[in-house]
């Protein structure tokens, strides 16, 4: 599994670690997650947490504006994190090689901004307009739920030359601001644990990797690791990668 490493220029993200403000913060931010075993780093400038304030897209380009170039400069993948085409044109122009699109390409400006930047974008799964409007995924198959919007969405990306440029993310690291931890939990797990069902479409999956230290997030970690993702978003690298050698090591 290939890791991105998380930057965030949003000073409200709740992994404090990842948060920087400046090109050298940024850079340092980065060599540590290169060093750590991240092959690519992730950079955003909206938070999509229940503590995020929603900035406008001139304030949140303003906090990428300075980071972009410097990170592109470090020589491996960057991707840009972000909901806004304005600023994911931006971001790609400075040298932003990936699109993590935060709206689930929902938007068909969005969408043409991929098509023209010609770049691998990861496409999340997203029942609400943005991360910050989304409702609980009901009833009795929830995965069920992921693969009839993936299919549905990427039908209509067809429109615009996207669908092998995508790469699958069942948006587990986005929930509704409101839903109890342990729904979360029953909702990450059975869809943790039903990975390959995502693999109809025969495109790469991106998983949102767990980075709080409870038992719960770690058998999370466990059923991601053991369904073999092509990528992984990840705070810190290295716990990922020592877990993923725990269970290698572990294996018959």
């Amino acid at each position: 599994m290939d890791l991105f490493g998380v930057v965030n220029a949003s000073p409200d993200s709740l992994h404090r670690d990842s948060v920087v403000a400046t090109p050298e913060e940024a850079m340092a931010r980065g060599r540590a997650l290169l060093d750590d075993g991240a092959v690519a780093l992730d950079l955003g400038g909206q938070g999509t947490t229940y503590v995020a304030e929603e900035v406008a897209e001139e304030q949140e380009w303003a906090r990428l504006a300075p980071l972009v170039p410097a990170l592109a400069g470090l020589g491996v993948p960057l991707s840009i994190d972000t909901y806004r085409p304005s600023v994911a044109r931006r971001a790609v122009e400075a040298g932003a090689t990936w699109l993590n699109a935060a709206d689930g390409l929902q938007s068909d400006e969005l969408a043409r901004v991929a098509a023209d930047a010609g770049c691998p974008v990861v496409l999340p799964f997203l029942n609400g307009p943005t991360p910050h409007t989304l409702a609980p995924v009901d009833g009795p198959d929830p995965t069920g739920v992921l693969v009839e919007w993936f299919d549905a969405t990427l039908r209509r990306l067809d429109a615009f030359g996207l669908r092998r440029r995508c790469v699958l993310d069942p948006g587990t690291g986005f929930a509704p601001h409101d839903l109890p931890w342990e729904e979360r939990f029953v909702f990450q797990k059975r869809v943790y644990s039903e990975l390959d069902r995502l693999r109809t479409f025969d495109l790469p999956l991106y998983i949102a990797l767990p980075w709080r230290d409870t038992p719960q997030h770690a058998e999370l970690l466990d059923i991601v690791l053991a369904a073999d993702p092509e990528y992984g978003r990840a705070h810190e690298p290295a716990r990922i990668l020592a877990a993923e050698k725990r269970l290698r090591d572990a294996a018959p």
